[in-house]
């Protein structure tokens, strides 16, 4: 074979390695995009005087005298009773989880949220979860169900409760998302990002301590 022949041929497995190089880089980057969370935005999202301090661990924390007050959250539960967190947990620090049944973030972090939640319950530490987007709420349940989640849940399908929150404030922006609630009822820490034990205790042993 001529050297004139063979060089298409080269050319062509030239172009086809680096089609393959392309096609698993683009794939590598959707998949730590679908890891590292299931949907961002589509809420009132930040903007304004946001009065917040993001840290390298990604949680992003309000001092006590700059927190907005969190919204009305209150509703239908997945288990169908009606649930109002203001008046049911006055007094209490809250953890707020954003969850879906569909995305798997929400399922690799939920066995550690059931866990710190046993830990904490009793130093008057209460969770909630709000699920969005399961068009059915017998999917909602049969998650809980499976994952041994003990804490109530708003179900909010079309993530009108996500709205309530205001813009400029540390309000949840992906799934997942989490916040902590201070005692005075006030957003005191955010995070957009699925959360490990450690980093869901380091993010409400400070708001616990305050007096």
């Amino acid at each position: 074979m001529s050297a004139a022949s063979r060089a298409p041929q080269g050319s062509f497995r030239t172009r086809a390695a680096r089609s393959r190089a392309v096609l698993f880089a683009a794939t590598a980057a959707a998949a730590a995009l679908t890891l590292s969370a299931c949907t961002s935005g589509g809420t009132s999202g930040g903007g304004g005087n946001t009065n917040f301090v993001m840290g390298k661990d990604g949680i992003a924390t309000a001092d006590k005298g700059e927190r907005a007050d969190a919204p009305d959250l209150s509703g239908r539960t997945v288990d169908g009773k009606q649930l109002d967190v203001a008046a049911a947990y006055r007094g209490k620090v809250v953890v707020l989880n954003v969850w879906g049944s569909w995305c798997p973030p929400c399922r690799a972090e939920a066995p550690g949220f059931e866990k710190v939640y046993q830990e904490l319950k009793g130093q008057g530490v209460q969770f909630v979860g709000i699920n969005t987007r399961d068009p059915e709420v017998s999917t909602a349940a049969a998650f809980e169900k499976e994952q041994g989640i003990s804490y109530p849940s708003l179900y909010d399908p079309a993530g009108r409760l996500m709205l309530r929150f205001k813009k400029g404030t540390l309000n949840p922006q992906s799934i997942p998302s989490t916040l902590v609630i201070d005692r005075n009822g006030k957003i005191a820490a955010r995070t957009l990002q699925p959360l490990s034990e450690d980093k869901l205790r380091s993010m409400i042993k400070p708001v616990l301590a305050e007096k």
